[in-house]
């Protein structure tokens, strides 16, 4: 059974939105910091030098907020609540998004294959996580529990980043 709450208070809806955005974030991080950070290492004539880069990773996490604002406004339109019909409606829209990225970058850069699979693969995944957390909000779950969750999922990527690098799976950027 689908869950039928739809909360319209502003507030609540900006704070779905940081939840969406802050899981993301934490996705993010192992994404680019952990799974796919192998790909960062090698020179590119399509990649920033790791210290340019580092530079303008909040222009990235900006490009996610709007898109967090995006991924609400469209569940929230639609009607769409519930953390499974969230996720659902994340992977669909993120595989929309990320497949049309990754052909127009093939058609227009030298960026290396395994990279653009890897962004369209983890993107997709990012939208679908971001799904179920504003599905959840959506359908009136207790912004403290889904805090907490949002809050753990970050927590957790972040130490398997670090466990990555650690174990020498996924090399650390030195800038």
């Amino acid at each position: 059974m689908q869950p039928i709450a739809m909360p319209t208070s502003p507030a609540r809806l900006i704070l779905i939105g940081l939840l969406s955005w802050l899981s993301m974030l934490g996705f993010d991080f192992l994404l680019h910091g952990g799974v796919l950070a192998g790909l960062y290492v090698e020179p590119s004539p399509f990649l920033l030098s790791p210290a340019e880069a580092f530079k303008r990773i909040p222009l990235g996490y900006l490009a996610f907020l709007v898109l967090a604002i995006m991924l609400l406004w469209l569940m929230h339109r639609l009607r769409i609540v519930g953390w499974r019909p969230g996720s659902r409606f994340g992977l669909t829209l993120g595989g929309l998004l990320w497949s049309a990225q990754t052909l127009a970058l093939l058609s227009i850069s030298t960026a290396d294959w395994a990279l653009l699979v890897g962004w369209f693969v983890g993107q997709t995944l990012q939208f679908g996580i971001a799904g179920a957390v504003v599905g959840s909000g959506l359908a009136g779950v207790s912004l403290r529990h889904l805090s907490f969750v949002v809050a753990a999922f970050v927590i957790v990527t972040l130490v398997l980043t670090v466990v990555l690098q650690s174990l020498g799976l996924a090399p650390a950027v030195r800038m």
